[in-house]
């Protein structure tokens, strides 16, 4: 890093920002390096120095704040996190009869209006002492339709209404999962477009207040055409990399846009991203796709012990070879070991390129393939904390491999660290500080064997997509975040509360405090 006194080529102006005395992130992440100066213009980091002359630049005064490259959050549900952000909140209950009291009160103080659905997000069931059904909720809502998301999007619990409003009509129990409840979740998107952007632009400021200058949106079926439509209506506060899943797969090929294309007219703010596909269901729920059996009470009857494949070898290789002729990327959900075998198998006999989303539980012969094939693990490490109980329950006997980063890391694998926002709140600090401290409650932390050290954690919050910046240096994009706390040093609790002082895109300010 430059810290020679000198004049930039690109001088002051309007739009033009110079940083006075910042701490950049050094290069090996390791530290901070003592303050400089850093003089954005033209979108970019123009000059790096002590004593640089403003030339006409906005001056901030920073102090000696750490300056980093902005954090990325490598996957998203944006539609859903901002409505979820609305719903309520259910996360704390402890089992079914504690969340049907919850919707009683909810009735009780603020029903929905004649004709709308209550919906309720976060409930965790798999640690319940109680059943969840229908029945329970018919007793507690007098008629109200309503839907409970559990806090890992794979289920649904229904009362007897909302059965009949979204077509399950008789439903025996109720819980509806996987691909049969995908689709109520996409109805209960079906709000006019300026609610739902409204509520995306409140999102999209919160997430610029922790710092994010990047989300990857992997909102069911195609993002892309609705961020276009935001972005000209004035919410610029993130860039986003928009995924496709198969039912529109032709209709973006018809575009013509490859994985990290930029979309015209919309500032560089947008790009094309990969083909997302489910390939099995979720911890929690009880589906994620293992090679052994979950747990189960004495004499009860259950249709997939091991969980559930949602897409077989047969029709992923298809997927993926098409994605690949059109030049996207692939980005596939596998959580059971069982799935990531079969996914890690189709991207080798495809060709296809991309990434593994949540890759939660792996055997010992698979970890060293996501090097070995070039994919990107791309993990959620907030998940492994809120479910460590249901691991040691359900993966009894296995979770040594369970949230694997650090075999991932050792073995060579590039991480990307993201929320799956909202099964964790979108918030790349909470995930960075758990991927390097494996608990936040007190306990002791869970297999800290599998934790990773800050610089490889702040090396995966930052961009993996085309463009994004990895360090503080001239030229580079102004996706900037000014941090009071050094990342690199701070305690555990420091690091997941982090407080931060400004963000920047493009040289732009999408949240300033304190500065």
């Amino acid at each position: 890093m430059s810290t020679r006194r000198r004049t930039p080529s690109r001088g002051g102006g309007i739009g033009t920002v110079l940083l006075r005395s910042v701490r950049p992130l050094l290069a090996d992440r390791t530290g901070l390096g003592e303050p400089v100066d850093v003089l954005l213009s033209g979108h970019r980091v123009a000059a790096i120095g002590t004593g640089l002359d403003a030339g006409g630049a906005e001056i901030v005064e920073c102090d000696g704040r750490a300056l980093l490259p902005g954090l990325w959050d490598h996957h998203v549900h944006m539609a859903q996190w901002s409505l979820a952000r609305r719903r309520l909140d259910l996360s704390g209950a402890r089992s079914a009869a504690a969340c049907a009291a919850l919707v009683a009160d909810r009735l009780a103080i603020d029903p929905p209006a004649p004709g709308e659905v209550l919906v309720g997000f976060g409930f965790r069931d798999a640690l319940w002492p109680d059943e969840a059904h229908r029945t329970l909720l018919d007793d507690v809502s007098a008629g109200v339709p309503v839907v409970l998301v559990s806090g890992d999007l794979h289920q649904g619990w229904l009362n007897s209404a909302a059965c009949e409003r979204f077509g399950h009509r008789g439903h025996p129990t109720g819980r509806i999962r996987e691909s049969e409840f995908f689709a109520v979740t996409v109805a209960l998107q079906d709000v006019p477009d300026d609610v739902l952007d409204g509520c995306v632009a409140d999102a999209v400021a919160a997430a610029s207040a922790r710092g994010v200058v990047g989300i990857v949106d992997f909102e069911a079926p195609w993002s892309l055409p609705d961020w276009r439509r935001r972005i000209e209506a004035g919410t610029t506060g993130v860039r986003v990399e928009a995924s496709v899943w198969p039912d529109r797969l032709e209709a973006m090929i018809a575009t013509g846009l490859r994985s990290g294309d930029v979309v015209e007219a919309t500032g560089g703010l947008l790009s094309a991203g990969p083909l997302k596909v489910i390939t099995d269901g979720s911890l929690n729920t009880r589906t994620a796709y293992c090679y052994d059996p979950y747990p189960r009470p004495p004499g009860a009857v259950i249709d997939h012990p091991c969980g559930l494949l949602l897409v077989p070898p047969d029709e992923l290789r298809p997927l993926l070879a098409r994605a690949r002729d059109a030049g996207l990327e692939a980005a596939l959900h596998a959580i059971g070991d069982h799935a990531n075998t079969l996914v890690l198998d189709a991207f080798a006999s495809s060709g296809a390129r991309g990434r593994i989303e949540h890759a939660q539980l792996l055997t010992g012969a698979d970890v060293p393939r996501f090097a070995s094939l070039g994919l990107i693990a791309s993990v959620q490490p907030e998940h492994a904390l809120d479910d460590r109980d249901v691991a040691d329950r359900l993966w009894a006997g296995r979770t040594e491999r369970a949230f694997a980063y650090g075999s991932l890391h050792a073995a060579g694998a590039r991480l990307a660290l993201g929320s799956d926002a909202p099964v964790a709140p979108l918030d790349p600090w909470i995930a960075l500080a758990a991927a390097v401290h494996r608990t936040a409650d007190g306990r002791d932390r869970w297999h800290p064997e599998q934790e990773i050290d800050r610089a490889v954690a702040l090396g995966a919050s930052f961009g993996v997509v085309p463009g994004s910046v990895a360090a503080v240096a001239e030229g580079v994009r102004a996706d900037l975040v000014l941090t009071d706390a050094d990342p690199t040093s701070c305690d555990p609790v420091t690091l997941r509360e982090m407080p931060v002082a400004g963000t920047l895109v493009g040289g732009r300010w999408t949240h300033r405090a304190g500065v």
